[in-house]
């Protein structure tokens, strides 16, 4: 089976410094996602390499919390986490372009997520994963277009 990925972009006229400390923030998470409604960082940690952090996601049949580890926490360049073993990797990249950054957000289903998957929905396992899949693409973009609003409505430092 391939991996389901998905990743997209959107240019915002801030710096790439801003954009990844914004990002980085994950108790602002809520802010921004259409599903993701609440994050906090696990004992008092923040937006290092190994740091831990919870996340409160919602949709309108169920709510469930993941807890994820960060694995990349590049200022200015990539912010990115793992959830739960292996389950999903998302992530940000920051391009600086003419007129601002270009914010990359990425999304990519990942072998423990196969694994729990298939334990916790057996044979229809491949039909959760391509609703997460189109979960993912669908809300991407409108997470790229808050972190838009909110990092152009700022004032800037």
């Amino acid at each position: 089976m391939d991996l389901p990925t998905h990743s997209d972009s959107i240019i915002v006229a801030r710096s790439s410094d801003d954009l990844y400390a914004m990002v980085a923030d994950v108790t602002r998470m809520g802010e921004y996602s259409p599903i993701c409604k609440e994050c906090w960082w696990d004992e008092g940690d923040g937006p290092r390499v190994g740091a831990h952090f919870t996340g409160r996601n919602v949709l309108p049949e169920r709510t469930w919390e993941t807890r994820s580890e960060v694995v990349a926490a590049v200022p200015g360049r990539e912010f990115a986490w793992v959830v739960g073993a292996d389950v999903a990797r998302w992530g940000y990249t920051f391009t600086p372009v003419d007129g601002g950054t270009q914010v990359t957000e990425s999304w990519e289903f990942r072998p423990g997520g196969v694994v729990l998957f298939e334990q916790r929905f057996g044979d229809d396992a491949p039909l959760h994963i391509a609703d997460r899949h189109e979960t993912a693409r669908a809300g991407i973009p409108e997470t790229l277009a808050a972190i838009k609003r909110a990092a152009e409505g700022q004032e800037r430092s």
